[in-house]
């Protein structure tokens, strides 16, 4: 690690405080937690929004079925993270209550952006209180809106969030990016984005790599329901390769 520099010394002790560079200390470090987490992609295609992640099983005795890395928030809106998951599963929680009392109080399915913002509020909240400490972790929000459009967004600890057509988070980031760069189309189906993101994540993991660390799902424009991908689907891909 390296030693930090004498003018931002004292100045990461609390979230409030600015350093003389007007950097948050504390966020940055958050930052830096998400980069080292497990890795995940979204993507959104023709017919539909596509995660494809890393469960990261380092024990061969822990159950992988039972080890979830995608979350269904409502019927058309799932999310993923990269980070400190405990932190992801409290946000995760409020986003399937908001979406709940949408439904009961509108009778309508919650707009994904609705999600995001609520999401984003608390996080920034927690960049300026004191005695708080910024949200390790960053979540991919995905899925159809009423108007029949996929959608992917990111939010980050500091509890900003764009929409993007490709993005990944995690450890693997980088090397995933280029490859989005160069592979990624808007006119991808489901099928061949998750032919895309499991090959990604096998470049990445290289040695490491293996079936059961593979979480996907996707929800499609036609039923607007969240589908996970059977391991056995999985495996079909990796082996056509």
């Amino acid at each position: 690690m390296q030693p930090m520099p004498h003018q931002l010394m004292g100045y990461d002790r609390a979230i409030t405080m600015f350093s003389p560079d007007g950097r948050l200390l504390q966020v940055e470090y958050a930052k830096k937690t998400v980069r080292q987490g497990s890795t995940a992609i979204g993507m959104t295609c023709k017919d539909g929004v596509l995660f494809v992640t890393d469960k990261r099983i380092v024990d061969k005795l822990i159950v992988s079925d039972t080890v979830e890395k995608i979350w269904k928030i409502d019927e058309h809106i799932m999310a993923t993270a990269s980070g400190i998951l405990s932190d992801a599963r409290v946000l995760i929680d409020r986003a399937q209550i908001k979406a709940q009392q949408h439904r009961v109080t509108y009778d309508s399915p919650v707009d994904i952006i609705s999600i995001v913002k609520d999401i984003s509020d608390l996080k920034q909240i927690c960049t300026q209180s004191g005695g708080l400490r910024p949200f390790g972790v960053s979540l991919l929000v995905g899925g159809v809106d009423s108007n029949n459009e996929p959608k992917l967004f990111e939010t980050d600890p500091t509890g900003i969030y764009f929409q993007y057509k490709a993005t990944v988070i995690g450890e693997g980031e980088t090397e995933i990016e280029e490859i989005l760069y160069k592979q990624y189309k808007e006119t991808l189906t489901i099928e061949e984005a998750l032919k895309l993101g499991i090959n990604a994540l096998r470049k990445t993991l290289d040695s490491n790599f293996n079936p059961d660390r593979v979480d996907a799902a996707y929800v499609s424009t036609a039923d607007k329901k969240l589908v996970k991908i059977s391991k056995n689907k999985i495996i079909s891909i990796i082996k056509k390769k």
